[in-house]
Formats: structure tokens, sequence, C-alpha cells
């Protein structure tokens, strides 16, 4: 199947950007946001971003415009266990 952003318009996929990057500002200025980023086939691959709390993950994924305007068809949050931390 063809990702969904390969079907919209350059304007489109560049205007939610414009939006994405405030909302990965804010939450990286509130401290909730430690990386975010994609893989490097990212029309197969997507995306990921570690946040601090799940909840902090699944309040920017609820306002992310990408998915808000279907770019993004679906999200999830995982946990993990933490190995190595920065001090």
């Amino acid at each position: 199947m063809e990702p969904a952003w390969r079907r919209l318009p350059f304007e489109t996929v560049t205007k939610h950007g414009t939006f994405a990057g405030r909302l990965w500002k804010e939450f990286q200025g509130q401290g909730a946001l430690l990386m975010i980023g994609t893989f490097a086939n990212a029309q197969e691959e997507g995306s990921m971003a570690i946040f601090t709390t799940r909840e902090a993950a699944e309040a920017f994924a609820e306002g992310d415009p990408f998915v808000l305007n279907g770019v993004v068809r679906r999200w999830s949050v995982r946990e993990w266990n933490e190995a190595i931390a920065s001090s």
C-alpha cells in the first residue's frame, strides 16, 4: 500500500510539518520530549520519539497534525527499560 503522505500535495505536508515543529518545541521545552526522528526508510518504517512519560507521548500523538490529518494512520506507545541513563 502506498503511504498516505505520498498522496498529499507538497503544500499539505509542508503545512503540517510547520505545526509539528511547533509541537516538538513545546514538548521539548517542557522537558517531556527527549528525542524524535525518522528511521532511515521513513516512508516504510516511520519514526520514533522518546518521551519522559507515557502520558506525554499520548498527548503528543493526539495533538500531532500528521495524526489529526490522516498522514499518520496509526501510532503506538511502547514502554521500555532503560539500561544506561545519562547523568
